[in-house]
């Protein structure tokens, strides 16, 4: 692919790029609104809704980086718009599940159509905007989870409220197919022709990804991110099970948990746009895990007369200011990739990691707190991360 290419792009597709991105978001965050109702009507245990909130990142976990390689060769464009297509039709097929091993299944099965999503998108957007707005771009890439989320626990109660859960699963089935027929209409096929004619032999695609796996600036970006992912989906995740445990209604719940994880689309852009201007990513990392972990620890381990508000605003700050996080860890994957030809594979790697952390941290926080018979010691779990997540990026990532 050319400059000139890039260059002469509209927004538009790359707008329904990231669009496509909220949309497979928003099937990722219907679970947390819809965890109470699931436990009084389907029997699903609290453990059981770990597995529903990480079951949609096991295809990932299993072969993000897979989709990476061999995404050239199937085609970027294609990939996002047959993920969403497939997206629309599980989620519908959801709906009439009347069990809870079912609808674990069903939710498994979604997951790879997520995976045909969000792993080839960030490429994609590569190809769509000009190198000196790349790091922008992944900005605003980042906010796909957190926007997608948001409007999932914002829009899910009112419509469970009335209709029950299975209209709410068949909802979101219907906006995925809409969003097909825009992201078809919309972005164009010679917008995103490959680079390289013709789809790599698999040993090319097996040498890419030994070179990727040889790279440790990869290898640090893409843990860091499982570090970062993992916590924040379950926080924002369990938050309004905490809220209604307290006592609080399902709809101000969803409320405040939207707000909760809409904010981090903030920090998602800032992390892209101070990277932009040349402030040094270690710094940007380092403040955004360090404020996770002092938010994990006034949510989980603070005492339990603590101010309502408190919690909250430490909530807040959790996602708000740890939202720097994905848009900085995007941004760093393209550059740590060892070559040109890598990036697709990096990412991929990058986002493989990513879903190990969502996909493994639900469930291990909810049998942790099962096990001890309250949230109190998961903010041992999450400031861990966090510190591991500041020694991981403390070195340079970027390839030289």
């Amino acid at each position: 692919m050319t400059n000139t290419t890039e260059a002469t792009q509209p927004l538009w597709p790359a707008v329904l790029v990231v669009l496509a991105g909220i949309v497979a978001a928003m099937h990722v965050g219907k679970v947390a609104p819809a965890i109470p109702i699931l436990r009084a009507q389907l029997d699903v245990s609290l453990v059981q809704a770990g597995w529903l909130l990480s079951l949609s990142q096991m295809a990932g976990m299993l072969t993000a980086v897979f989709v990476g390689m061999f995404a050239d060769g199937f085609g970027l464009r294609r990939s996002v718009l047959w993920g969403l297509v497939l997206l629309g039709l599980l989620s519908g097929l959801a709906g009439l599940t009347t069990s809870a091993p079912q609808l674990l299944l069903m939710r498994a099965i979604e997951g790879a159509a997520i995976l045909m999503i969000i792993v080839p998108a960030p490429a994609l957007l590569r190809s769509l905007v000009a190198p000196d707005r790349l790091s922008t771009a992944m900005g605003f890439w980042g906010t796909f989870m957190p926007t997608g989320t948001a409007t999932a626990m914002l829009l899910g109660p009112v419509l469970m409220a009335h209709f029950g859960w299975a209209t709410w699963w068949e909802t979101l089935g219907a906006i995925a197919l809409l969003m097909a027929l825009l992201f078809n209409m919309g972005v164009p096929r010679a917008a995103v022709a490959v680079a390289f004619a013709g789809a790599r032999p698999p040993a090319a695609n097996l040498q890419r990804l030994r070179l990727v796996w040889r790279t440790p600036q990869v290898w640090r970006v893409a843990l860091a991110f499982a570090c970062y992912s993992g916590q924040w989906l379950v926080i924002i995740g369990f938050l309004p099970t905490l809220l209604q445990t307290g006592g609080m209604s399902a709809g101000l719940a969803g409320t405040i948990a939207a707000i909760a994880s809409a904010v981090n689309i903030v920090g998602n852009i800032a992390g892209g746009r101070l990277l932009q201007k040349g402030v040094p990513s270690q710094r940007v990392l380092g403040i955004a895990f360090a404020t996770m972990a002092a938010g994990a620890f006034v949510v989980f381990g603070a005492p339990s007369d603590t101010p309502l508000i408190v919690k909250l605003v430490a909530v807040l700050m959790f996602s708000g200011v740890g939202g720097m996080i994905p848009g900085s860890l995007f941004s760093l994957a393209v550059r740590a990739a060892p070559t040109e030809d890598t990036a697709s594979t990096a990412l991929g790697w990058t986002t493989q990691m990513s879903l190990l952390g969502q996909f493994s941290m639900p469930p291990i926080a909810a049998a942790l707190a099962t096990a001890h018979g309250s949230w109190g010691l998961t903010w041992v779990v999450t400031i861990s991360l966090c510190l591991i997540g500041i020694l991981l990026t403390r070195q340079p990532t970027a390839r030289v």
